[in-house]
């Protein structure tokens, strides 16, 4: 399919890995090669076609929505303001709440802790590759991935095998020791299961546990590999790391 024209962009954790660069700032304030973290993922996704960004905001959420709005570019940004919550909802809780500024078309969803570069020249359209290839009559969702000995700031031990389909099986439930792929932080997902399970009911929920698995179980779970360097930013130790790839690639 196309590029969904709506995205979800996960912008209310409340950092604390990433300490003390969020003692004053939310995460996805902090900034790698002189951007924001957030600012890298909205220009990614507006360079694959999404016009209408729904961003969830917690921590320092006044902060973060005073940067947004001084953005002028693509894509128009809607605000999903948790703060009433005592906490920030999660992937799966922060869809749902945001269901009334969201679509029940597939959407994208991203996380704003993840830059990367990719192969070729000009470089190939990861995002756009990855919804490409979603099929919504035999897929739940299909995962952004990364190959694991080209990931950097990523202290696991891989995320995901993929079978020649692209169908997914998770690390932690095939009991495997190390896995060859990575969760890049960017998936385009059908919502409406998310919406009407009562699962989501209480808001705080990740996708990858109550959703993920059962979706790879039943083989809805997809994956697309994306070919270049993955960083995940998730502490001041892999901004640093992530900055300096940056600069050797773009100097």
């Amino acid at each position: 399919m196309t590029v969904p024209q709506t995205a979800m962009v996960l912008a209310a954790g409340l950092g604390t890995r990433m300490r003390p660069l969020t003692d004053d700032r939310p995460k996805a304030l902090v900034e790698v090669g002189g951007k924001a973290l957030i600012d890298h993922m909205l220009d990614r996704l507006a360079d694959a076609g999404v016009q209408r960004a729904v961003v969830n905001v917690h921590a320092f959420g006044d902060a973060l929505i005073t940067h947004l709005a001084r953005r002028a570019d693509a894509p128009y940004i809607i605000i999903s303001d948790e703060r009433p919550h005592f906490a920030p909802l999660e992937t799966g809780g922060g869809i749902k709440f945001a269901r009334p500024l969201l679509t029940e078309a597939p959407i994208l969803v991203a996380n704003i802790d993840s830059v990367w570069i990719e192969d070729g020249e000009p470089p190939s359209h990861a995002i756009q590759d990855l919804c490409a290839g979603f099929d919504p009559t035999r897929m739940a969702a299909r995962l952004l991935l990364a190959h694991m000995d080209r990931t950097t700031g990523f202290d696991g031990a891989g995320d995901f095998a993929m079978d020649g389909e692209g169908r997914l099986a998770p690390r932690r439930l095939t009991g495997a020791a190390t896995a060859p792929l990575n969760y890049m932080g960017v998936h385009i997902v059908d919502p409406r299961p998310i919406y009407a399970s009562p699962k989501t009911e209480f808001g705080l929920f990740p996708l990858s546990g109550p959703f993920w698995a059962d979706w790879a179980a039943e083989g809805r779970l997809f994956g697309a590999v994306m070919e270049g360097d993955w960083m995940h930013v998730g502490d001041p130790a892999a901004r640093d790391t992530a900055e300096a790839r940056l600069a050797a690639a773009f100097p």
